[in-house]
């Protein structure tokens, strides 16, 4: 085995809490040993590649009953802190109240990424390119942070002390984000913007989170405040507080869109790594920051921010309300090698499982070495999250079984691509797959096929857009991408 495929994780003991209390109560006996997870896209990552090599217990907070909430009220808008990005962006009352966190979120990963993926995971990994930092920052978010023996508030903007460093002690968690709403009476405009490498599944090269409110009743473009966060420049997210003392009193026109654009490269010393120069930020950092002004001065803020983007989740995931149900948790405690239970396309499987595995590794080795069932169709393309082969069905929605603990899935309904016929029969894409011809070395085809008709669950007459927006986290190593979308487009009974 080449040692990129060896295993790193020394995860000996997981638990599935319902409760903070019950969640607080393990920080505090286990110490560094121990870490949340909810969604563990990142997490599961930096164990596999050596991080916090102190870990060795999962705290599961995902199914604490209002985990995920999202609700609105008159002066704010509180979300849980398992709350995904999938969830984000179904919400209308952040779509209408807080733009720049939904467009961010809309920019993470793909959308089987960004079911599990969780706002507060992207904010406490504390990594200066994550995308939400700088919308929650310019948003002046403000984190309820809870322990065994106390609660406290920080803001977003304080959170950070370094790279991928906070001010969160090991016995605290997260338990709640606030995001104040604009006055009555007040013209906020609020906008995200990023620059990435390609157009999905991009890490930022620059990003960042702009709120203006213009709140002069005789002219509707003087400036009366500015929040301004600059992301993936250093080792931390900064708020750009020049260029924000530069805007306010003035109307927002070209000429002090020039004076911020001008202020902006001159306050920063942006650094250099693999996805680019400080010479490249340098100049790039003042051309987005332009945009996204023009943007907000003439009221486009809005114009890329698609209601219909694909979710890949079934009905039974619609996030759209607002206050999301989860199932109220049994307590429950896995070892290194525990009895795991999963509804896999409609049969209990039961099949022992390590504390370490993923779902990955359980459907292939665990769960079809038990019982022969075949379910050998589920790929590990990259094991990172990045390349979809990986992807299944669970509750419902597509998820990347790469980046899911094994034990996450305890008492799910899970559906993998042998799952996907009925009664015998091929599902509809399965068969537009084979009269297109939409298959060639076949490696990425099942990941394709479950993305594909999870998206026809939630879109039966999908647009090309949406095509292509729910397959964005699928990858074919053979670029054979015109016949798949062409399968999938005579899948749902349209015409290309």
């Amino acid at each position: 085995m080449h040692s990129l495929q060896e295993r790193h994780r020394s995860i000996e003991g997981y638990d599935i809490v319902d409760s903070v209390e019950a969640a607080c109560e393990l920080l505090a006996q286990h110490g560094e040993r121990a870490q949340l997870i909810a969604g563990g896209t990142d997490l599961l990552l930096e164990l596999e590649r050596g991080g916090r090599a102190g870990v060795r217990h999962l705290i599961d907070i995902s199914r604490i009953p209002g985990a995920s909430h999202i609700v609105c009220s008159d002066e704010m808008i509180t979300m849980g802190f398992a709350t995904t990005h999938a969830q984000v962006i179904g919400s209308d009352a952040l779509v209408e109240y807080a733009l720049p966190l939904a467009q961010a979120s809309a920019e993470v990963g793909s959308p089987q990424l960004r079911n599990r993926a969780t706002v507060v995971g992207n904010l406490v990994t504390a990594s200066p390119a994550n995308d939400t930092i700088s919308a929650l920052m310019a948003l002046d978010a403000e984190l309820l942070v809870s322990s065994r023996d106390s609660t406290r508030t920080v803001c977003v903007g304080d959170l950070y002390t370094g790279f991928r460093t906070t001010v969160l002690r090991p016995d605290e968690m997260v338990t709640q984000v606030s995001i104040p709403r604009p006055r009555a009476g007040s013209d906020r405009r609020g906008m995200f913007s990023k620059l990435g490498l390609r157009s999905a599944q991009s890490i930022s090269v620059v990003h960042l989170g702009l709120v203006v409110d213009f709140d002069d009743p005789q002219d509707d473009r003087i400036v009366t405040r500015a929040r301004v966060a600059l992301g993936s420049l250093a080792a931390t997210v900064i708020r750009a507080e020049a260029v924000e003392a530069s805007l306010i009193g003035r109307r927002l026109d070209e000429a002090s869109i020039a004076d911020a654009v001008a202020t902006v490269q001159a306050m920063i010393e942006p650094i250099s790594d693999v996805r680019a120069t400080a010479e490249y930020r340098q100049d790039v950092t003042g051309t987005v920051l332009g945009r996204t002004l023009r943007a907000l001065a003439n009221g486009r803020h809005r114009e890329r921010w698609h209601k219909d983007t694909p979710r890949l989740a079934l009905a039974k995931s619609d996030w759209s309300v607002a206050e999301a149900t989860e199932p109220v948790a049994v307590p429950t405690s896995f070892g290194s090698h525990d009895g795991l239970t999963v509804s896999v396309n409609g049969t209990a499987i039961s099949a022992p499982t390590r504390a370490s595995d993923t779902l990955l590794d359980w459907l292939r080795e665990d769960a079809h070495t038990t019982t022969n069932s075949g379910l050998t169709g589920t790929k590990e393309g990259c094991a990172e999250g990045e390349c979809g082969a990986c992807t299944v069905m669970m509750d419902g929605a597509a998820v990347l079984s790469c980046l899911v603990p094994s034990m996450a899935a305890a008492g799910t309904e899970v559906t993998t691509v042998e799952g996907l016929e009925s009664d015998g029969r091929l599902h509809a894409v399965q068969e537009a797959f084979i009269e297109c011809g939409a298959v060639q070395c076949g490696f990425c085809t099942p990941g394709f096929l479950v993305s594909a008709a999870a998206l026809l669950k939630e879109c039966p007459q999908p647009s090309q857009q949406q095509v292509s927006e729910g397959l964005a986290g699928n990858l074919c190593r053979c670029t054979g991408y015109f016949s798949i979308v062409k399968a999938v487009v005579r899948a749902a009974g349209t015409t290309s």
